[in-house]
C-alpha cells in the first residue's frame, strides 16, 4: 500500500471518512507492506501532531493509523545557527510537543527514510534523521544507522 503527500489533516480525515483506518491497521498487521511519503508518513505514526501542515480540515481524532509506537516530523530542517529570521523551528516546535508528550519523534530530513521490517528500523538514504524525546538532547542518525529502539 502507498500512501503520498498533502495535507496531513486532510488525508487523515478521508482515512476515517473512508471507514479504513482499522482495515489498514489490520492489512499491515497481516503482512501487507505499507510505503508512506509526507503526509502519508504521518498518518502510519501513533498521531499527527508532529506534521508541518496547516489544519485546513479537522479530522475527527488527530490518532492516526498507529503502524509504528512513534513520530515522525517528515521534511525535517536543521534549525540555521545564528539566524534571527527563521522563527519558530521544527526542532522547537518539536520539543514543544514533547513537553506534553512522552514519545520518540523522528526529524526526517529530505532524501531519508526509515526501513522498517518485523523488529528492525534501518534509515536509508543520503541525509540521516534527528531523533528527540522528552528531556535529552536530540541525537544523530546517518544512513545504514539501526533505530530499532525506537519500537520499545
Amino acid at each position: 500500500m502507498y500512501i503520498g503527500g498533502g495535507n496531513t489533516f486532510v488525508l487523515l480525515k478521508g482515512l476515517y471518512e473512508a471507514g479504513i483506518i482499522e482495515i489498514i491497521r489490520k492489512r499491515v498487521k497481516d503482512g501487507l507492506f505499507y510505503i508512506g511519503t509526507s503526509a502519508g508518513s504521518n498518518v502510519a505514526c501513533k498521531s499527527i501532531m508532529t506534521t508541518n501542515d496547516m489544519p485546513i480540515v479537522y479530522p475527527p481524532s488527530f490518532f492516526a493509523l498507529n503502524l509504528v509506537s512513534f513520530n515522525i516530523n517528515p521534511h525535517y530542517i536543521d534549525p540555521i545557527q545564528n539566524s534571527s529570521h527563521m522563527g519558530e523551528t521544527r526542532e522547537v516546535r518539536i520539543k514543544e510537543f514533547l513537553f506534553y508528550n512522552n514519545e520518540y519523534v523522528v526529524g526526517l530530513r529530505e532524501g531519508s527514510m526509515l526501513l522498517i521490517r518485523d523488529y528492525d528500523i534501518i534509515l536509508k538514504g543520503i541525509n540521516g534523521a534527528r531523533v528527540f524525546k522528552k528531556d535529552r538532547d536530540p541525537l544523530e542518525f546517518h544512513s545504514g544507522d539501526n533505530l530499532s529502539f525506537l519500537l520499545k
